[in-house]
């Protein structure tokens, strides 16, 4: 194990830099984030369009190679495994949930819940499947395939999907985005479960103060750099921070980023 990961903590990145662009253009999306999150944690990234949210979770991933730093992952550094390593990491250790639903139209909701078990040679459980398909509410759907069903339906079996690996750490890319209010809120009790019950990790990119709500702690970037997180925060809590990390730069955070939790 690295000696930067800290006792609980699951994934790591220590000094996380991402760079486009050459010379005079270059861009840092990331600029040396430090950052850990512990087993069983629901945790929402946070901040402005071009803050570096979505470059984040891709590194964090392993979808996308750092310019500098480490990412571990179990003890593992992502940045020293070569394509098909990382490949079989993603594939047997973790979960993903986008807001396109990315399910294939041809394959009922059996058929795509299964399909990464396929996909990785592995043989589904029926019974494991069915208690899946069950706990995010489309056991009277299981054959239907994805234009038979709504949106939040859509997202519920992308969720069943990422779950049935049974992942150590599910990355959700603004799960709820396309999603109403309502729908919006089952689906994050969804995750809320899967962490409480299963001891799941969840790493979620959310634009919404409502969403970041359900999380046990809410970390704001901001031109590529943590600035702030908050605890089991309100909706409001949420939404004042966001209004204020405009002038971020000009103030300290007002609490230490970087640990676990």
């Amino acid at each position: 194990m690295n000696r930067h990961i800290q006792a609980g903590e699951i994934v790591r990145l220590e000094s996380v830099r991402k760079t486009y662009g050459e010379s005079g253009g270059r861009v840092d999306a990331l600029a040396g984030v430090t950052i850990g999150f512990r087993k069983g944690s629901l945790n929402a990234i946070m901040g402005p369009s071009g803050s570096g949210k979505s470059t984040f979770l891709h590194c964090a991933a392993g979808l996308d190679r750092p310019t500098s730093g480490s990412i571990e992952f179990e003890g593992r550094d992502l940045t020293k495994l070569n394509e098909v390593e990382l490949t079989k990491l993603r594939r047997d250790r973790i979960g993903f949930i986008f807001q396109a639903f990315n399910l294939l139209p041809a394959l009922d909701v059996t058929q795509n819940v299964t399909l990464p078990l396929r996909l990785a040679g592995r043989r589904a459980d029926p019974a494991r499947v069915r208690e899946i398909i069950s706990r995010v509410g489309l056991a009277e759907r299981s054959g239907h395939r994805p234009a038979e069903l709504s949106g939040g339906q859509q997202q519920r079996v992308a969720i069943a999907r990422a779950l049935v690996t049974d992942p150590a750490v599910i990355f959700a890319d603004e799960p709820t985005g396309a999603l109403d209010t309502r729908t919006a809120m089952e689906v994050l009790s969804l995750l809320r479960e899967s962490v409480e019950r299963d001891q799941q990790t969840v790493v979620m990119v959310t634009h919404d103060p409502v969403a970041a709500s359900y999380a046990d702690r809410v970390v704001f970037l901001a031109d590529g750099q943590l600035v702030d997180e908050m605890h089991r925060p309100s909706a409001d809590q949420v939404a004042q921070r966001l209004t204020r990390l405009g002038a971020w730069d000009d103030k300290r955070p007002a609490s230490p980023v970087g640990g676990g939790y």
